[in-house]
Parts: C-alpha cells; structure tokens; sequence
C-alpha cells in the first residue's frame, strides 16, 4: 500500500546506516532490519532484499517514509499475512514519529508456537520499530545548490571569509582575469549568500546557477 500527498523540505535527519536488532516475545522472533533510503524504489528493493535473506520466515513486514521526518508524501506499508493493521500500521506509526526522514524497516517474524493477539502484535512489531531506531546512527540529509561566483581579485580575501557563514563547501577555484569560483551552498542558504556576495562586492560580483540542486547526506 502506497501513498503520496505533500511536499518534502530541503535538510532533515536521516540515518547514517543498515542496523538491524531482534527481540524475542512469547518464543517469537521479531528481527528489525532499518535503513536509509531516498526513493520509493530504493525502500522496494530495500524490502526485497530483506525479505529475500529470510524466505522461510513466518511474515517479512515493512513499512517506509520518504521525505522529511513526519512527512505523509510518500509512505508505504504491508502486513505480509498478519491480521489487518497490526504489523504495517503500527511500524509506520513508528517511523512517522521518531523524528527521521527517509528510511524503510523490514520486521521479520518467525511465530514461536504461542499467538499474540492483535494488542501484542501491535506492541511488538511497534516495540521492534522503536529498538531498530533507537540503534540507528544519525546523519543529516542536505539539498545542495550549486553555483559560479565570478569576481574580482580584491573581494577574493573578503568572500571566502563570508563562506563559513552561510556553510559553503568550494569546489574548485580558477584565476584568470577574474576569479571564478565553483560551490556548492545549502538550499536554504543560497538566497542570502546571493544577497551577501552582492553587498560585499557592491554588486560586481556575477552569479549563476550551475544546476538543479542536489542532495547529499
């Protein structure tokens, strides 16, 4: 099941990495397996891949979240064979509150013999969500613009000591006639150091943009 409504923002956390984590309840296992991932195909394969490392477990459920954290623009989920909204829906709930964008988790069931109930399948498949989460290392995940700074030499000293400011990364720096910089800036930042570069040059300074901006974690 998939859904898409909304629009995502340019910089939130994500994790850093795969972490898996398993919890045993009532001789059950449940194995949570989460990762990061940036496209509704990339959580599909994702899944796939987990649910094929484990062919001969009882139920693969999984559920994911593409956008910022909390973002219902892309999500999907499924219960693989569990009673109706006990696995997919509690997981999802999980992922729509634990303050990360872009991740998907697969929890791998292998039944111990003893039935749950649909209470205790929520709070387990929740519970082993909320463990895998917990475990996973943060990073942030960044929209970059990409940008051509063409100046004169006098303002070269004075622009690179406004970079950090607006937390430009230069990529590459040529001397000509003039000088010419390639960077990148957060998306966010990109209007006001447009604004800065303009002030600290009195408006000599040429800008353009190189292309669509990018993301990066």
């Amino acid at each position: 099941m998939c859904y898409k409504i909304g629009v995502a923002k340019s910089r939130y956390p994500v994790p850093a990495g795969e972490v898996r984590v398993e919890d045993v309840i009532q001789r059950s296992r449940f194995i949570a397996t989460l990762a990061p991932v940036d496209s509704i195909d990339a959580a599909r394969e994702f899944i796939a891949r987990i649910s094929a490392e484990f062919p001969d477990a009882t139920h693969n459920c999984s559920a994911f979240l593409i956008g910022e954290p909390g973002s219902t623009a892309h999500i999907g989920l499924s219960d693989d064979g569990e009673p109706h909204g006990t696995a997919g829906r509690p997981m999802l709930n999980v992922l729509l509150t634990c303050g990360l964008g872009d991740l998907a988790v697969v929890v791998t069931r292998y039944f111990g013999g003893i039935k749950l109930g649909k209470g205790g399948l929520v709070r387990a498949y929740a519970g082993a969500v909320k463990l895998a989460v917990n475990a996973a290392e943060r990073t942030e995940r960044i929209s970059w613009q990409r940008l051509a700074v063409t100046l004169d030499y006098c303002h070269v000293e004075t622009i690179k000591r406004l970079y950090p400011e607006f937390e430009v990364q230069l990529d590459n720096e040529e001397f000509a006639d003039v000088v010419r910089h390639e960077l990148r800036v957060p998306e966010e930042q990109a209007e006001a150091l447009q604004s800065a570069l303009t002030d600290r040059t009195h408006g000599t300074v040429k800008i353009e943009a190189l292309d669509a901006a990018e993301r990066t974690d």
